[in-house]
């Protein structure tokens, strides 16, 4: 294994600097590109601390006054020899240094390599490795608090408690098997039938994780629909904080769909402003509504966006809708979550009426709620109304499945599991489900990096051949 270096701090300019190197020459490289002030070798400082010196370039000339910190192997992030340069934050200084390190017979990292080597020396499972580029891209407390858990194995512990169950079962039936005149107990039908219902009953729980780790991990992709002029710009202006879209007075000033990312009840919206759904003749706005329609369907939830200046009667005490305003809402409820918002309150001479909803529309509103895009008044409601559909502090941080990859894993495992358990309920013996298992242990190793035949003669060894 060769000697890797990179800046970890970026490529901006910034107070201080950090260029990370790992790999078994790292104190032969940094000997000739750092020169404590203690006047002692690089390999004599003490680990985990940090010691001034002077940083030199490629021709050995001082270049900053910086720090440098040693993590001897195994006891580093890479499980390699490791060490930190702390400099000051100018993209040319830690350029020239980098470049140093590079003459010194490092090399330039890839793009995650120290946490692949993490991984590869067994410092990290896979669902750690996974776990850093979702904190570094967290863009919401929640995500980051679900990363952080995740980074510290909280995913991983709740898979490898199945693995290790179904590996002792299967380590206990080969034992019973391969070693016939020892004395090992053989394992009762209905202890085989509990030790699969529990990894199911765990796999289960965490699979029903996977809709709101995918919404935590990307964001809720939101559409904001309505007739032209309802307030759809307006309101994606307020929630963004400027103003992302043109918004004028002149129907169907939107042709196309706009988005833009937002925080809305400490939840992250992928907000797709539409064009106005009404029947036009302009082929460009035909075009932009259609978008609008096919921005919809992929919607995990709607904004249904109703002027509350044009409700019907609304001055009267009592609103209805539009037939155009009827269309909008008709395509907002298709989405599994929607919410009404009717806009413009600031501009209602009366307390704005919240119109009764068609009966016709099967699927109601989570919430209804009157906003003004100007003032903000009422937006505070609408993010209760977002936080109490998306809730961010649900269940165990970390046991969420956010990546595809380990949706699939784990339906397969629990797939396995159930075929076994329907082997053994259908009154076949129970060698049948050893292939089961181990299927189901291959499909978790993938997320854990273990080896179901590995760890099954393993643990036939630790468990019924100690001493022998």
């Amino acid at each position: 294994m060769d000697t890797i270096a990179a800046i970890a701090t970026g490529k901006v300019p910034t107070a201080i600097g950090v260029i990370r190197v790992s790999g078994p020459g790292t104190d032969a490289v940094l000997n000739r590109v750092f020169c404590p002030k203690c006047q002692k070798n690089v390999s004599e400082l003490e680990p985990r601390k940090l010691f001034l010196g002077d940083l030199l370039d490629a021709q050995g000339r001082v270049l900053d006054s910086g720090m440098a910190v040693r993590f001897p192997a195994p006891g580093s992030y890479t499980g390699e020899d490791s060490a930190e340069l702390h400099c000051h934050g100018s993209p040319v200084a830690m350029g020239e240094i980098l470049s140093a390190l590079f003459a010194a017979g490092a090399r330039q990292a890839r793009a995650g390599e120290f946490t692949k080597r993490a991984f590869l020396n067994g410092k990290l499972d896979l669902t750690q490795a996974e776990a850093v580029i979702d904190l570094i891209d967290a863009e919401t407390p929640a995500a980051a608090r679900n990363a952080a858990a995740q980074l510290d194995g909280a995913l991983g512990r709740a898979l490898s408690g199945v693995y290790d169950a179904l590996t002792a079962m299967a380590s206990q039936f080969y034992a019973v098997v391969d070693y016939p005149d020892e004395d090992i107990e053989d394992l009762e039908l209905d202890e085989i039938k509990s030790s699969l219902r529990q990894s199911d009953e765990v796999l289960t729980r965490l699979l029903a994780t996977c809709g709101r780790g995918r919404l935590l991990k990307s964001g809720v992709r939101t559409a904001i629909v309505g007739r032209p002029n309802a307030g759809k710009s307006s309101l994606l202006n307020a929630l963004a904080g400027f103003d992302r879209c043109l918004v004028t007075d002149v129907p169907g000033t939107t042709r196309d769909t706009v988005e833009e990312s937002v925080l809305c009840g400490g939840v992250l919206l992928r907000l797709i402003d539409t064009a106005g759904i009404r029947d036009t003749e302009d082929r460009v706005e035909k075009l932009g509504v259609e978008r609008s329609k096919v921005a919809l369907k992929s919607a995990d939830l709607a904004l249904a966006v109703v002027d509350g200046t044009a409700l019907v009667n609304a001055a009267a005490g009592f609103a209805v809708f539009s037939p155009e305003d009827y269309t909008a809402l008709e395509l907002a409820a298709a989405c599994l979550h929607w919410i009404l918002v009717v806009s413009k309150s600031d501009l209602m001479g009366v307390s704005v009426p919240i119109p009764k909803i068609p009966p016709a529309l099967a699927n109601p509103p989570a919430a209804s709620v009157c906003v003004s895009s100007a003032t903000g008044e009422g937006l505070d409601v609408l993010e209760n109304a977002v936080a109490a559909l998306f809730p961010t502090d649900a269940g165990n941080p970390g046991e969420l499945l956010t990546d595809p990859r380990q949706t699939d894993a784990v339906s397969r495992a629990r797939d396995a599991i159930r075929r076994g358990l329907n082997a053994l309920e259908s009154g076949l013996t129970p060698d049948v489900i050893l292939t089961d298992t181990e299927e189901a242990m291959n499909a978790l190793g993938e997320l854990t990096g273990r080896t179901a035949r590995e760890d099954i003669v393993s643990s036939i060894f630790s468990r019924f051949c100690v001493g022998k």
